[in-house]
């Protein structure tokens, strides 16, 4: 399959950015899988919010966008892993950035005399 950019313009690569990291999952689809490779069970009880047909939506599309690598062996009952490609590895940084800056916001706004 061809990667979703090929659509895109090439003008505005925070476009293609979004387009390709860009949802409420994505991200944290691919900051589980940085921790090491990971059954699809593994990853949604990880992320009890998701449903499984969101799930394995966006990681077909991070598949086919080159970021995450899907591992079928022929086994039964069938036994997928997932994990992340170099491509999807050179988002790391991103990642922890993401997390601290999320963690800093939070430290920010939180109103005084709240619990953590």
């Amino acid at each position: 399959m061809q990667p979703r950019a090929d659509a895109l313009a090439e003008e505005c690569t925070v476009e293609l950015a979004m387009a390709i990291l860009g949802g409420k999952w994505k991200l944290v689809i691919l900051r589980h899988l940085l921790t090491g490779t990971l059954r699809f069970g593994e990853l949604h009880r990880a992320m009890p919010g998701i449903t499984p047909r969101m799930l394995t939506r966006q990681l077909r599309e991070l598949e086919v966008d080159g970021l995450v690598r899907r591992t079928v062996y022929p086994l039964v009952p069938p036994k997928v892993e997932y994990s992340v490609t170099e491509l999807g590895e050179s988002l790391r940084d991103i990642a922890d950035r993401l997390e601290h800056w999320g963690q800093w916001y939070r430290e920010q706004t939180k109103t005084p005399g709240q619990t953590p």
